[in-house]
């Protein structure tokens, strides 16, 4: 099958240090299998997705080197698909509205459930009983995915080798529709793979329960599994992951500052 991978940047602020290390991975895997690298804006963040934003990613990426096949997938236009993606889920049951508001949910959880951006293990509040009817659609309603309680998700990360996430335990019932009426994160993720005929995804650590939960839907949705490579995350000196607030690491401020390319892609490569 013919290699085809992704970047997938989100349009909330500039590309940085740790952006560019995953990138430059997804870019050399490419390169490697004499395959194609397509570039997906996942902007379905209307209050944080920036137009300045989307043109400074495609300039960032062009000033780094790394080349990506037209066109540019705009998931903002794409939303009529997670639609459909998502009735399919809820007509089968896999779906279930949740009523509980931001501070419910803050209120059933004790602690973190650990120090990073995943979420916390939902407490079912609303999961409905086992053998109940398919729901129906009802508007201005988040919607969770009900995981498969006690079954062990495995994959071979293509970096750091087999791993393994019990649903239930290691991560629960997740979002898929907001009630927005936008999709999440791994539902958008999910169907845009399948549809760009995804061979092979390249992305942080951090999402590695992601990985879980998108097999998940992609069983659910009967698509095709994809494989999937996880990079080490870069961080600072304090320890603290790389992000979006550490302006000083932007690409487009190294930039300014007067280094290459190439200078850029040894801060990573050390």
């Amino acid at each position: 099958m013919h290699y085809t991978g992704r970047l997938a940047p989100s349009p909330t602020g500039l590309l940085h240090l740790g952006h560019a290390a995953t990138f430059w991975t997804a870019y050399q895997r490419s390169l490697q299998h004499q395959g194609t690298l397509l570039l997906r804006n996942e902007d379905l963040d209307p209050q944080r997705s920036k137009p300045e934003y989307v043109d400074a990613m495609i300039e960032d990426l062009a000033w780094l080197g790394i080349d990506c096949a037209p066109p540019m997938i705009v998931q903002s236009h794409r939303i009529s698909i997670y639609r459909a993606a998502f009735v399919r889920l809820l007509s089968h049951g896999y779906v279930y509205a949740c009523t509980c508001s931001r501070k419910d949910l803050t209120q059933m959880i004790a602690a973190p459930h650990e120090d990073t951006d995943d979420e916390p293990v939902y407490t079912g509040h609303c999961r409905p009983a086992p053998n109940a009817l398919p729901q129906t659609l009802q508007p201005s309603t988040n919607y969770r995915f009900r995981v498969p309680d006690g079954e062990t998700i495995r994959f071979n990360d293509a970096n750091l080798g087999p791993q393994s996430f019990t649903a239930g335990k290691d991560f629960g019932d997740f979002l898929v529709w907001r009630k927005d009426d936008l999709p999440s994160y791994q539902l958008a993720c999910v169907v845009d793979d399948a549809d760009s005929q995804i061979t092979e995804v390249v992305r942080g650590a951090d999402l590695l329960k992601s990985t879980a939960r998108q097999i998940l839907l992609q069983r659910a949705l009967q698509l095709p599994a994809v494989d999937y490579l996880h990079t080490h995350l870069l961080r600072d000196e304090q320890g603290i992951r790389l992000a979006k607030r550490h302006d000083a690491l932007a690409l487009r401020t190294l930039r300014q500052q007067g280094h290459t390319p190439a200078e850029v892609v040894a801060m990573f490569s050390r």
